[in-house]
């Protein structure tokens, strides 16, 4: 098609943003010698779109009634079944809605998105539905992603699926609650700042951040090039270390991934069985006793940690006091780096090699029409980045990605003389939703308040999972595990092991979430 090119109107207010003084020569001058790039434009599109193509029979599915929506997670209901066998043969797996499903409509928690369908499969969900998954939906997650708790969806709010009223944490809100819900049997989540584990520790289901670039992000509209990760919700430590064989490892396209010789995948569920005898276990000192800590929590992450103790492992404390500044490092790509790739750059941004969705750019560059209906929390990200860039200059995102460095050098000093750093995943039990009545400070504060612990391992791209570790007040509570690299594979070993000591002794069993419930009225 031919590109038609600015009026003279158009370009002189093109040009006035841009700080031009031209005068109605220069605007007719200018206009005359864009023709040629603007032809260069025009031929693309004689030549075939680049995109990998679904290979599954699928229905666009449909919105379920809030009625039928068990704790108002499912985005949308739909089934596309997979390889007739395969490693998840059976398994019932939902994607988080940011997550592309071709022919499936895609909203990312936004009233400005609602409506847009993608037409690829994001590379996890072609290797799922390969290995035999049915996908039965998608899962909702907050506005844009841009929260903590379960309360900014464009729709409604997500439920805590063990405590109605209370939030499911976010972003990944959708996929925590029906996994946790027993709705399904597996769930994919994103986390740019713990919006895999958050959720995971909200619910009571086992989370995994793995080390940045293990899983490819082809096909999720993610929000900083740099914090994107994909990751697995499950409610055991097996059935997600199953599920990261599957989608983890280079596929060709996402740049994340670097030279594909650099990402190492292993045989996740291998050592399962192996215990922890001889491991090194850190309890990260910076994790506790925080302003908004609740003692419980403390007390009962530490109990579970000291059950390592029994099961062979050495404990010990350890500090990195470069954590506590973990969450400031990673705010300016929170706010700068989100406003730069989501809203200036249209949802993908400009630089990185790999898969663009042009169809996805176009339709999140209509937010600028519409930018009233996005969420607070949405708002008041976009303006930090917009007031720090504009007043700034970039020299704040800078520093943070400077910092990175020693961050990252930090924590690998660390777990150079431990195996494992144990901490809370949130350091306080799940809030309570904010009411649809509640001030714009509580909603956003709700929203923003969960990641302390959490973000600053999308900094350093190490591996992160949260596995619950017991119950307060009818809520389930998480443990946060961190580790080298690349070493996925002891995470779960640690995990499973830890996890089957707190199954015997019933800490994470239904009765003791009704006790804590009894013992709280």
């Amino acid at each position: 098609m031919s590109i038609v090119g600015p009026s003279s109107v158009e370009l002189a207010e093109i040009a006035s943003n841009l700080g031009f003084h031209l005068d109605d020569g220069d605007i007719t001058a200018f206009r005359g010698m864009m023709r040629g790039a603007l032809d260069a434009y025009a031929a693309l599109d004689l030549l075939p779109d680049a995109l990998p193509q679904p290979r599954y029979a699928r229905l666009p599915g449909f919105v379920p009634a809030i009625a039928d929506n068990p704790f108002g997670a499912f985005a949308r209901v739909t089934e596309i079944a997979g390889a007739a066998s395969g490693p998840l043969a059976g398994k019932r797996i939902v994607v988080k809605d940011c997550i592309c499903v071709a022919g499936v409509p895609t909203m990312n928690g936004s009233a400005t998105f609602e409506g847009y369908v993608p037409e690829i499969d994001a590379t996890v969900v072609t290797r799922m539905l390969d290995a035999g998954a049915t996908i039965v939906g998608k899962a909702a997650n907050e506005d844009f992603c841009f929260s903590g708790g379960s309360h900014t969806n464009a729709r409604y709010p997500v439920d805590n699926p063990h405590r109605p009223g209370f939030t499911a944490g976010g972003s990944s809100s959708g996929s925590g609650a029906l996994v946790g819900g027993s709705a399904v049997d597996m769930a994919l989540g994103t986390d740019q700042g713990g919006s895999v584990r958050i959720p995971a520790s909200c619910c009571g289901v086992v989370g995994m951040k793995a080390t940045f670039g293990l899983v490819p992000c082809t096909g999720n509209l993610g929000m900083e090039y740099g914090l994107d990760h994909i990751g697995p919700l499950t409610r055991t430590v097996a059935d997600n270390a199953l599920l990261l064989e599957v989608i983890a490892g280079p596929d060709g396209l996402d740049s994340r991934q670097g030279n594909w010789g650099s990402c190492k995948t292993d045989h996740y569920t291998s050592d399962l069985d192996s215990g922890v005898d001889g491991l090194r276990i850190g309890i990260l000192k910076e994790t506790f006793d925080l302003p908004q800590s609740d003692a419980r929590v403390d007390e009962m992450v530490r109990g579970a940690v000291a059950a390592f103790a029994k099961l062979g492992a050495k404990v010990e404390t350890i500090s990195v006091p470069l954590h506590r500044f973990g969450g400031a490092i990673w705010m300016p790509r929170a706010a700068e780096g989100c406003l730069a790739t989501m809203f200036h750059g249209n949802g993908f941004g400009f630089g990185p090699s790999g898969v663009y969705l042009p169809s996805a750019m176009q339709r999140q560059a209509m937010w600028r029409g519409q930018s009233d209906r996005l969420a607070d929390t949405v708002k008041i990200g976009m303006l930090v980045g917009e007031y720090m860039s504009r007043a700034y200059g970039g020299r704040y995102y800078g520093r943070a990605q400077n910092l990175a460095r020693l961050l990252i050098d930090s924590y690998d000093q660390a777990l150079s003389r431990v195996d494992i750093l144990a901490s809370p995943t949130v350091p306080f039990p799940p809030p309570r939703r904010p009411a649809p009545d509640a001030s714009r400070e509580e909603a956003v504060n709700t929203a923003f308040g969960m990641t302390v612990n959490t973000a600053a391992f999308n900094v350093t791209g190490h591996p992160s999972l949260s596995m619950p570790c017991g119950w307060i007040d009818g809520l389930p509570i998480g443990l946060m595990l961190t580790g080298r690299r690349f070493d996925e594979r002891l995470l779960y070993r640690g995990a499973a092991a830890l996890e089957g000591h707190l199954a015997n002794v019933g800490a994470t069993a239904p009765e003791a979430r009704e006790h804590s419930a009894r013992l709280e009225e």
